[in-house]
Parts: C-alpha cells; structure tokens; sequence
C-alpha cells in the first residue's frame, strides 16, 4: 500500500508530493554528496522519478558526469540525486514535511564515511531552548521558537 506524503525546501519555493511504499531510507557517505550538501553523510529516501510530483519545480544542477540533483535556488536547499538515465531517484530525508517517519536501513559508499560521525550516542545533547543566545534571538525576530 502506497501514501502521499509532502515535502520541500526551507523557504516553501519548491514544493513535492510522493508515493512512498515503505519508511526505509539510507545515508549516503559519498564524497560527491558530501561536497554537495557539505555535511559527512546526507540521508536519503529512494523513489521511482514517477511517484514524484512537483507542485512547483526545483532548480537542477548536474553534479557529475552520470547525474543531477534538484535543489532550491532561493535558499539552497539540497532537494535529492537521480541518475541522468535512472528510473529512481533518491529525496533528501530532510526535506519531507514529516522526516521523523523514516528509517535507515543501509550505510552507502562506507570507502569515504566519517566513522566517528556515526556513532554519536554517547555525545552530550543540547536543546535549542537550552542555548540563551538562540533563544533570544529567534524571540527577537519572530517571538518564537522554530518548530
């Protein structure tokens, strides 16, 4: 059984809708997808091209010979990857309006992970309202926490 689910990019510009079967995703370790989200790894869900509907599009960059990757011109979202010729395509875990659903299943491309940014666990957590200087200045800006 398939759902729609929604998702976009940090300003509200691009806007998709997708019909996901199941709630496995995977983080890709790849120096390509580091360089392009900056991060050490970027989560993703795997989609056919055709469960995507864009109800408004995102921009294009072609990333490497053999792919490109939709992302939001305005605010530099970083939005997936597809492979130029692919039938599928990978959506940032991050973008979806609800990423909390998801779980990952697999590690990709592990010749370039960053194994100490895997296994984080035992690090202290700090909650953004636990910070006084973000705090204040979200309440000076808007009055509000983000959500």
């Amino acid at each position: 059984m398939t759902e729609t689910v929604h998702g976009g990019c940090q300003c509200g510009r691009v806007r998709y809708a997708v019909e996901i079967a199941d709630d496995e995703a995977y983080l890709c370790h790849c120096r390509m997808c580091q360089r392009a989200t900056g991060g050490v790894s970027i989560a993703f869900k795997g989609v056919p091209v055709t469960a995507v509907t864009w109800e408004s599009e995102p921009d294009w960059y072609r990333s490497s010979p053999i792919a490109h990757r939709p992302f939001c011109r305005e605010c530099g979202t970083p939005l997936g990857f597809a492979f130029l010729d692919g039938a599928n395509m990978d959506l940032t875990v991050g973008s979806f309006d609800h990423p909390y659903r998801f779980r990952p299943v697999h590690h990709y491309a592990i010749e370039s992970i960053h194994e100490a940014w895997v296994d984080t666990h035992g690090l202290p957590r700090i909650r953004t309202e636990e910070n006084p200087n973000v705090v204040k200045r979200w309440m000076d800006a808007v009055g509000k926490l983000p959500d």
